[in-house]
């Protein structure tokens, strides 16, 4: 039977797949691609240079193996990492804008404002997120081991730009300010930025305003080490993508670090370009995930260090087996406690223990309805709430529908399609009517103080509730 390169890999994963967990075969063998097969050596294709590198590393005795089972003793591996022939804006391919950009990228250092060489950077990063109180675990392993070496050598490694993406609470955050501080650490003449993308935003609308966005652009072109948080909230944002897109290929194209947060992956993102999520792969993708009962053990304990408390065993136990679903809670239980034991002058044991966790449990599981949003939206401008649901096309109905829309994709877990089933219309018209308000805000701020002071409302029916 004539081997292919198809079979061959075929056959190498089955054996691959015995010496591996799932999540390790899921992760770095199924994105590989058989793609050629020459005598006794077959050609893969990886997606970017960290996979050869965490292959090679990890992983070549298991496939060496593999690939002597298949092709004999002489068998050997060869790689392809896969490049796509990425352009910019203005069609020109990567390779063009590196052997164009040498004489400009000179003549920008020499020609700097001095309003803006002279100015006093500030990284915006809080000191006390560090990697010495980052707690590491099979939850976060990858990505704080690529933030480490990012922070020894940033913008020279195969994560750039490095994408950090997980629910709220697991330390996307912390981790990306840990990765800000550490290179500060190590290159104190580096210009380190973090900022989040409602910041970046709003700094773009006062930049047109003000007619600086040629400064603006400069600025941001000035950073070694650019942190963007929540990059979920570009979705929609055109104009905002575009200058970003712009400010990207600059930092990339010359080395310079950049790292994103998000709460999904980049493959999830709505309303984002796809130029812009084709770049988001060029580097490494990495998720923070619920962690584990020896993690949020690990967790409790290095907090209770910082708080300066002592807790037994069993009452740490007790917490890290109820409470699952991210760092800030198992935090906010221990305030609690904390704080309940002071106050009733109560030793911490595990019925006061109990106790809280009943009650933060019972707090955090309350959930705001589409129903609870579209009440509060209508009772605030004083319409029926079936008129939500009707095509009215008075204005105080339409904004009152745009911003139920809003409220919905903001604070449940409903999908845009259910969303836009409960004022009869499509998905579609619920990003629409999100857009729509977002831009308003940008442009009105009267309009943002009633969005602001209705966000407050519905904070408070679900603390209230």
């Amino acid at each position: 039977m004539m081997l292919t390169h198809e079979k061959v890999w075929t056959k190498c994963l089955k054996t691959i797949a015995e010496h591996v967990t799932p999540q390790a075969y899921k992760t770095w063998f199924e994105p590989v691609k058989p793609i050629g097969l020459n005598n006794d050596s077959l050609l893969i294709r990886v997606p970017n240079k960290f996979f050869f590198e965490w292959l090679e590393q990890h992983y070549i005795d298991l496939l060496k193996l593999a690939i002597s089972k298949e092709l004999g003793p002489k068998g050997r591996l060869e790689y392809q990492i896969f490049v796509e022939n990425h352009r910019d804006i203005k069609g020109n391919t990567i390779e063009a804008m590196r052997k164009k950009g040498e004489a400009l990228h000179a003549s920008q250092k020499a020609g700097i404002d001095p309003a803006l060489k002279d100015f006093m950077f500030s990284s915006e990063l809080k000191p006390e997120y560090t990697f010495e109180n980052f707690i590491v675990g099979t939850c976060n392993k990858l990505a704080r081991n690529a933030g480490i070496a990012i922070a020894k050598n940033p913008g020279k490694t195969a994560f750039n730009p490095l994408i950090i993406h997980g629910g709220v609470g697991l330390g996307k955050t912390h981790l990306a300010h840990a990765i800000g501080n550490e290179t500060l650490k190590n290159f104190p003449d580096k210009r380190v930025l973090y900022t989040n993308t409602e910041r970046f935003t709003n700094q773009i609308v006062q930049a047109l305003k003000n007619n600086v966005m040629y400064d603006f652009i400069h600025y941001y072109q000035l950073i070694d080490l650019l942190i963007i948080d929540d990059i979920q909230f570009l979705d929609g944002r055109k104009k905002t993508q575009e200058i970003f897109f712009n400010i990207f290929n600059y930092l990339h194209q010359y080395d310079k670090q950049i790292i994103i947060t998000s709460d999904r992956a980049p493959k999830d993102l709505e309303g984002i370009q796809d130029r812009l999520i084709s770049r988001f792969k060029w580097g490494l993708t990495t998720d923070l995930q619920v962690p584990d009962v020896e993690t949020r053990i690990a967790i409790l304990e290095a907090k209770m260090n910082q708080k300066g408390v002592e807790m037994s065993h069993d009452v740490i136990d007790l917490i890290s087996q109820n409470i699952k679903s991210s760092i800030r809670e198992l935090e906010g239980v221990l305030v609690s406690l904390i704080a309940t034991s002071a106050l009733t002058e109560h030793e911490i044991d595990l019925n006061l223990t109990n106790q809280v966790i009943e009650s933060f449990v019972n707090h955090i599981q309350k959930e705001i309805t589409v129903e609870n949003i579209q009440k509060l939206v209508a009772d605030y401008f004083s319409i029926p709430v079936e008129d939500l649901r009707k095509k009215s096309r008075k204005r105080e109905v339409v904004v009152a529908r745009q911003l139920s829309m809003y409220f919905a994709k903001e604070f449940t877990s409903e999908s845009l399609k259910n969303i836009g089933e409960f004022f009869a219309k499509d998905h579609s018209t619920v990003l629409y009517s999100h857009k729509a308000v977002r831009d308003m805000m940008d442009t009105d701020t009267g309009f943002k103080d009633i969005v602001e002071k209705l966000k407050r409302q519905v904070e408070f029916s679900l603390n209230s509730n």
